[in-house]
């Protein structure tokens, strides 16, 4: 198998508000947009990432971008249109601070900031 995009879908009801949210807000590039389907590309790459402490239950999968100003990115996003739903929080044992934020569509997703950078 040969493996040729990654990408982490989220719903939107207005295409064009969630395109422009992720291009002029959070900066990604549009491949291709359509009133069905749309493509932003992560400049430096795209990862799958995967978070410990699973049960075995099923999980929805989530977004998240690693920033390096937790506090300038929520107000930057906020002011842009996404929700902040909780955070910034001190998280030691994983060595970041986390927040949780829903864009204008309503999709959660998470930006973290290593500790030593703040």
């Amino acid at each position: 198998m040969k493996i040729t995009k990654t990408y982490t879908m989220l719903v939107a009801q207005d295409m064009d508000r969630g395109v422009a949210f992720y291009r002029d807000v959070i900066g990604l590039k549009v491949g291709m947009q359509s009133p069905d389907w749309s493509e932003l590309e992560v400049a430096d790459g795209a990862f799958v990432a995967l978070h410990g402490g699973g049960d075995g239950s099923p999980q929805p999968s989530s977004l998240g971008f690693d920033v390096d100003n937790v506090d300038g990115a929520i107000t930057t996003l906020t002011a842009g249109g996404a929700t902040l739903e909780w955070g910034p929080n001190r998280q030691d044992d994983e060595g970041i601070i986390l927040a949780g934020l829903r864009d204008p569509e309503g999709n959660a997703f998470a930006i973290s900031q290593p500790i030593e950078t703040r």
